[in-house]
């Protein structure tokens, strides 16, 4: 990534934890178990009652963050909107797959329409009136990364406010998937959604300086990865305050935290981890560097570096 300094100006989490318009709450996580529900926002507040009526759980997770998001940052109108997601819109996919099995004749198009990745972005697009760029990304467990990637060069390129964030849901087949895959996840399969406004420019609304972002798909050795990635930002692992990790944690960091015990696991949880580093530079004077390893996958890499920002 351009090494030209962004911002992160604002942020907004739905989650399994108390984050939603709670600044600070970094300080007061635990584990996030099976019996976690998801906590929601008054949606009603964000949302007009009947498209409310007609938005999967996904949908209102990633509109009501948008709009705080927006509110937070004090901008009119973000000049982009760029969202990642693994699996996308699977209450609705579900939905028009099980219809599609009991109705005979023509399917009604709704579910189709909201089933498809880039749902989201548009909904959030027309939720506030929104004409620019609109992009969706959805490169497995990378395409928060690769949306992050995304604003950032539209940033380089004369854009002042992006919006970015990304979001997945958990609905109960997938619970019937991994069992019969064997695949141990280690945390509680959950849903999330998270969004910010990236910058070009420091306010007084900055929470962090978003310092690099990098990806690595067939990723050979992630420990020789990382290092080479903190080494063209000026740190050594030892430099590193906090990591944040999914995968297996980094070798010579003073403090390792798995964010998938906070979270739980979906594909897009590298984006609570960002806005838990976010909250926690502003809490915590004494944090100054913060690397987020997203190895959720063995074969994909994702690298995110935040910095405090100077008073």
């Amino acid at each position: 990534m351009n090494k030209t300094a962004l911002y992160i100006t604002a942020a907004s989490t739905v989650s399994h934890q108390p984050t939603f318009g709670n600044a600070g709450f970094s300080a007061a996580l635990g584990p996030v178990g099976a019996d976690h529900a998801l906590i929601s926002p008054d949606y009603k507040a964000y949302i007009e009652a009947g498209l409310l009526r007609r938005m999967s759980k996904i949908l209102r997770m990633s509109v009501a963050c948008s709009k705080e998001c927006i509110a937070q940052a004090g901008i009119g109108q973000p000049d982009a909107i760029v969202v990642g997601t693994g699996l996308g819109c699977l209450q609705d996919t579900e939905k028009f797959l099980n219809t599609s099995l009991t109705v005979e004749g023509l399917l009604p198009p709704t579910s189709f329409i909201q089933s498809t990745h880039n749902t989201m972005a548009g909904q959030i697009s027309l939720s506030i009136g929104n004409h620019g760029y609109n992009m969706t990304h959805t490169q497995n467990t990378l395409s928060f990364e690769h949306a992050l990637l995304d604003a950032s060069l539209l940033l380089h390129e004369g854009d002042r406010n992006v919006l970015v964030g990304a979001a997945d849901e958990h609905i109960d087949i997938l619970d019937d998937i991994t069992g019969q895959l064997a695949f141990e996840t280690g945390a509680a399969l959950t849903s999330g959604a998270s969004f910010f406004i990236l910058s070009s420019e420091n306010t007084a609304y900055t929470m962090a300086e978003l310092a690099d972002v990098h990806v690595v798909g067939g990723v050979a050795g992630i420990q020789e990865e990382t290092d080479a990635f903190l080494g063209r930002n000026g740190l050594a692992t030892k430099d590193v305050d906090l990591v944040l990790f999914a995968g297996n944690p980094v070798d010579g960091a003073l403090k390792n935290v798995p964010y998938l015990a906070l979270s739980g696991v979906y594909a897009t949880a590298s984006a609570f981890a960002l806005h838990y580093a976010a909250d926690l530079l502003q809490a915590d004077r004494g944090v100054r560097n913060v690397l987020i390893c997203n190895a959720l996958r063995e074969s994909n890499l994702g690298l995110t570096l935040l910095r405090t920002v100077e008073a």
